[in-house]
């Protein structure tokens, strides 16, 4: 089947059964992964984005209030809750529709978050699954909360 690539969607020319099939999840299906994000991890992050705020540094002088220690850089956090999308929720090809978070509270370096995705809904005829995002540090407070979206892919054959 071949697919026909539009601004913000994939439309599927011929319809078959494989990957794209939303009947084998349900509502409430979730997945998780937990990480930390080390001094070295953040520094790649820097220089892949050229983002060299202060936060992302111990002790800097230019930056000491209202974070007591280094934090971590929203990709990073973004990059692990797209891991929990790619390997576990929905764990097959897919692309991102729409993402919305809010960062409550900031992640620090070195500290366990554990990205948590739980599937709110599921859209048979756009292969769309909208999933409830939340990342939980290790003291168990919830510090990112969102929603997203993804169109499920199936096989170009």
């Amino acid at each position: 089947a071949a697919f026909m690539q539009t601004p913000f969607s994939y439309h599927r020319v011929k319809k078959e059964k494989s990957d794209m099939d939303t009947i084998r999840f349900k509502i409430g299906d979730s997945a998780a992964i937990a990480r930390k994000f080390t001094e070295e991890e953040i520094l790649s992050c820097q220089q892949l984005t050229n983002d060299y705020s202060p936060v992302y540094q111990l002790h800097n002088k230019k930056w000491d209030e209202p974070f007591h220690k280094a934090i971590v850089p929203a990709l990073l956090i973004e990059g692990l809750i797209h891991q929990v999308v790619s390997e576990k929720l929905p764990g097959c090809p897919c692309v991102l529709l729409q993402k919305e978070l809010l960062f409550y509270d900031p992640v620090y370096r070195d500290e366990i978050i554990t990205a948590k995705l739980d599937l709110l809904d599921c859209h048979n005829e756009r292969h769309w699954l909208t999933m409830k995002v939340s990342c939980i540090n290790e003291d168990n407070h919830e510090v990112i909360r969102g929603q997203l979206v993804v169109q499920l892919l199936g096989p170009r054959g």
